[in-house]
């Protein structure tokens, strides 16, 4: 009767650790999750500046095109090109 206690203890102790460890693993993984969320959030926002930031060295590229004498024709495809640029990112925003 004192192995089969014995080895119902060392059970039950084992299943204790499991449990333990087991819990340790999911607040492990709620950290994790959370973090990747935080990274996810943080690409976005880059993203989002780079893409800002493309534009305002276009614009600026464009200003400086502007001086240099180019065809004003010219000058107007290229605003156009790039107003329907702009317009296609906000309808992608708009989308997600």
């Amino acid at each position: 009767m004192f192995d089969f206690e014995t080895s119902v203890s060392g059970i039950e102790f084992k299943v204790r650790q499991l449990a333990d460890e087991v819990q340790r693993l999911r607040r492990l993984v709620g950290e994790r999750d959370e973090r990747v969320c935080e990274l996810e959030e943080a690409l976005k926002n880059k993203e989002i500046l780079i893409n800002s930031l493309k534009e305002e060295n276009k614009l600026i590229k464009l200003g400086n095109r502007l001086t240099e004498g180019r065809d004003s024709a010219e000058l107007k495809l290229e605003l156009n090109r790039m107003i329907r640029a702009i317009d296609k990112s906000l309808e992608i925003m708009k989308t997600v």
